[in-house]
């Protein structure tokens, strides 16, 4: 992390310590002070269901949702009740399932009328309420199964009988709220942390007590002081700019989380306790939008693009019509969330996508993306990480890059193994392939892995030039005490991309360039080329004359996960080096080549915006 960015992250933490000093002052006495009385009182009140009906008849795009969520709720109807069974270390899929189906089933309820779905949104919940406990040893088991029990009890709770009710409710407070106070008050769970565990336990368990908080008052009143003292600590790592180290898919776990904990503050007490203003959050929108559509799956993450219902929620509270606007054209080819009807959003067009910046950097997380167009189905996209290899659910990846053009992707990530595997998140996790260093688009020495613990490569050079944007992370962190200087420069021309690396040592070196992709190479010495279908790749080594491409599977021992058809297409030198400049072109066959004069990284840092 450099100087500018300690000082960024350092004036959040003070920040989020004055709200919550501001928040404290004001409602410590009794946070329940201003509870709305009755139900329902969260995300989904009286009048919104009255809108969600007007835009159902009047919104395409919100009918056509409406009967693909109906189609779903029809088809649950007949879906085996659950059952408190693990998978691995985890409840979680449970959890997940009523939450999923107590979500849609009572929505579509109060939408329809339709008994069939109130009378199955019951038997979730009262068969949920009969597990022995919501497993907390994996807390998120409990906080995703209080999230569902808690929105089916307030939206539901006119047509609960009196037994129902207090079926559901003692369920919420002896396997949620009780589990999750112990955790709080003793500082002891993982969601008192600064990764998405804490938005989603505390959130989750934050919507339970406001679901009993009348009838609960108590606990409900510990629960939510001790949330807003917690939540902060993970919202930090939003500012300045909105980015997430944790990846694009848990920035949609964590921010889903923040959006229902906010909105049902809200909702239920007319306040959001000062957390709209938290730096950063009013731009983490911006990372969703930039970091998919080609998606840059680092960290964990799948390479598959998923849905974010709180962009509508995001855009909405910040009157950024931008994030509706690409969320509605996404999720026409995704699966629809329940709240993506109850949320809905009609702002902006895909205007103002296409009038959103090219290339970015997102500074605190050391992210950076480039395009060579929005509109464009054809254009390139680069995703490059400076990262650190500390932060939840890295891989030992600094320098990491993934590039598509003519829709294609080329260099590739591997994404997440299974979380099952032998200490996935313990002693083993970077043993793994897919999590080592060699299983990523960077620099190796040898087949070591870089340093792990807090190691932070830098973005030390950024512009957003057209047609010439590019960023220099410096990796040096990485590779000490082995190597004194590692810097790694990406730069898209036009729909070429360039990369280019600086190593020094003190020692002799074996420096190994490692590049995924699952399309076929031909190698030629300098050359390689790579086909997928009729779109063609080449890479032509500009720099040293003695570097030759080679291939080494990309496939590890069984249990990791397989991946036959990836090669890592590598770039050997034929002796051990104290000093290296590697530069490799990448043109694709659609884009006539520009000839590269390279110079020093030290330049393009020179040259940066990053230095203005």
């Amino acid at each position: 992390m450099s100087s500018a960015q300690r000082v960024a992250f350092f004036a959040a933490i003070v920040a989020f310590f004055l709200i919550g000093q501001a928040v404290a002052r004001a409602e410590d006495k009794d946070p329940l002070a201003t509870l709305r009385k009755g139900h329902p009182r969260l995300l989904w009140l009286y009048d919104d269901v009255a809108r969600t009906k007007k835009l159902i008849e009047s919104d395409a795009t919100a009918k056509a949702w409406f009967d693909q969520l109906k189609r779903a709720a029809d088809k649950s109807l007949s879906d085996p009740l659950p059952q408190r069974v693990l998978i691995g270390p985890r409840l979680l899929q449970v959890s997940r399932q009523v939450l999923g189906h107590v979500s849609l089933l009572a929505g579509m309820y109060r939408l329809t009328g339709d008994p069939r779905y109130l009378d199955r949104a019951k038997q979730e919940m009262l068969t949920a309420a009969t597990f022995e406990d919501w497993h907390p040893p994996h807390f998120l088991d409990v906080a995703e199964m209080t999230n569902g029990m808690a929105l089916g009890y307030d939206w539901l709770y006119a047509e609960l009988s009196q037994q129902e009710r207090d079926t559901i409710r003692t369920a919420i407070v002896e396997k949620g709220l009780k589990p999750g106070l112990h955790y709080q008050s003793n500082n002891q769970g993982p969601h008192t942390q600064t990764n998405n565990w804490n938005q989603v336990c505390n959130g989750g368990l934050t919507i339970g007590a406001l679901a009993v908080a009348d009838e609960e008052p108590d606990i409900a009143r510990q629960i939510i002081i001790n949330a807003r003292k917690l939540v902060p600590k993970a919202m930090a790592l939003f500012a300045p700019d909105g980015g997430c180290e944790e990846g694009p898919g848990y920035w949609g776990y964590a921010t889903r989380y923040n959006a229902f904990y906010i909105a049902a503050l809200q909702s239920a007490l007319g306040t959001d306790q000062g957390l709209l203003k938290s730096p950063g959050f009013d731009d983490v929108g911006d990372f969703r939008i930039e970091a998919n559509g080609q998606v840059f799956n680092f960290a964990d993450c799948s390479p598959h693009e998923g849905s974010a219902f709180q962009m509508f929620w995001l855009a909405r509270v910040f009157d950024k019509p931008v994030y509706a606007a690409h969320e509605r054209l996404r999720g026409n080819d995704h699966r629809i969330d329940p709240f993506h009807l109850y949320w809905f959003n009609s702002a902006g067009s895909k205007k103002n996508i296409d009038e959103l910046p090219i290339s970015t950097v997102f500074k605190r997380v050391n992210v950076t993306f480039m395009r060579s167009s929005w509109t464009d189905p054809n254009a390139a996209f680069v995703g490059f990480k400076g990262g650190d290899n500390g932060a939840s659910h890295c891989h030992a990846d600094l320098g990491t890059f993934v590039y598509d053009v003519d829709g294609v992707r080329w260099a590739m990530d591997l994404g997440a193994d299974d979380y099952n595997l032998p200490d996935y998140f313990g002693k083993h996790r970077f043993d793994y392939y897919r999590l080592r260093t060699e299983g990523h688009n960077t620099l190796t020495l040898g087949t070591d892995n870089q340093n792990t613990g807090h190691a932070v490569a830098p973005i030390v050079a950024f512009s957003d030039k057209p047609g010439e944007a590019y960023a220099v992370a410096d990796l040096t962190v990485g590779y000490a005490p082995r190597a004194t200087r590692v810097q790694r420069g990406v730069q898209l021309l036009g729909k070429q991309l360039l990369v280019q690396d600086e190593f020094e040592s003190t020692e002799l070196q074996d420096v190994i360039w490692n590049f995924h992709t699952d399309s076929p190479p031909k190698i030629d010495g300098q050359t390689a080329t790579l086909t997928h279908a009729k779109r063609e790749l080449m890479l032509k080594i500009l720099e040293p004359a003695d570097a030759r491409f080679d291939t080494v599977s990309a496939n590890p021992p069984p249990p990791q996960g397989q991946q036959p058809k990836v090669t890592n297409l590598i770039i050997r030198q034929p002796q051990k080096t104290k000093s290296l400049r590697l530069v490799v072109l990448l043109t694709p066959k659609s884009e006539t080549r520009v000839e590269v004069k390279t110079r020093p990284l030290a330049n393009w840092i020179d040259e940066s915006a990053l230095r203005k």
